[in-house]
């Protein structure tokens, strides 16, 4: 009687390893949090400048990148 052994998958080969720019974020979460911290300083400047509603124009944009990130890296609840 011939015997084969199957081999199970180890844990460490089903989780994937993300480039961290910042300990515990990833890259792409990492480019959100930046994209959201310019157009937040972007909106300051223009505020103070003179020009204040195109800088709260661009200060609602915050909200709309960090909620984009948060739609396309966030999980489907069942991970």
């Amino acid at each position: 009687m011939m015997h084969t052994q199957v081999d199970q998958p180890r844990a460490e080969a089903r989780t994937t390893q993300r480039a961290e720019v910042i300990p515990g974020v990833g890259t792409p979460k990492a480019l959100f949090m930046l994209a959201a911290g310019l157009s937040f300083l972007l909106s300051v400047y223009l505020f103070f400048s003179g020009s204040a509603e195109q800088g709260i124009f661009v200060g609602i944009w915050v909200p709309s990148i960090l909620s984009a990130g948060a739609l396309l890296l966030g999980g489907n609840g069942h991970e």
